[in-house]
């Protein structure tokens, strides 16, 4: 179930991440959709889309961390 656009990501992402990370999350999570459509791609038992959420949060990670205001902020 891919993401069509910011507004139909999961609560716990927009409540949580600014925009631009937002954008980051939506594109990481379609194309690990994409990718892992066959299950001899992924670890374990995850579903596919389990492995796209965990896919899409190390893509917003690897740019964005969480402050000491529990925020999210740009790396620097």
């Amino acid at each position: 179930m891919p993401y069509n656009d910011r507004s139909s990501l999961p609560d716990n992402v927009t409540n949580v991440l600014p925009a631009h990370a937002q954008d980051i999350y939506l594109a990481a999570f379609n194309s690990a959709w994409d990718e892992y459509q066959d299950k001899k791609e992924r670890r374990g038992d995850e579903s596919r889309e389990e492995v796209a959420h965990k896919v899409a949060w190390a893509a917003v990670k690897s740019k964005y961390e969480k402050g000491d205001d529990d925020k999210w902020h740009p790396k620097k």
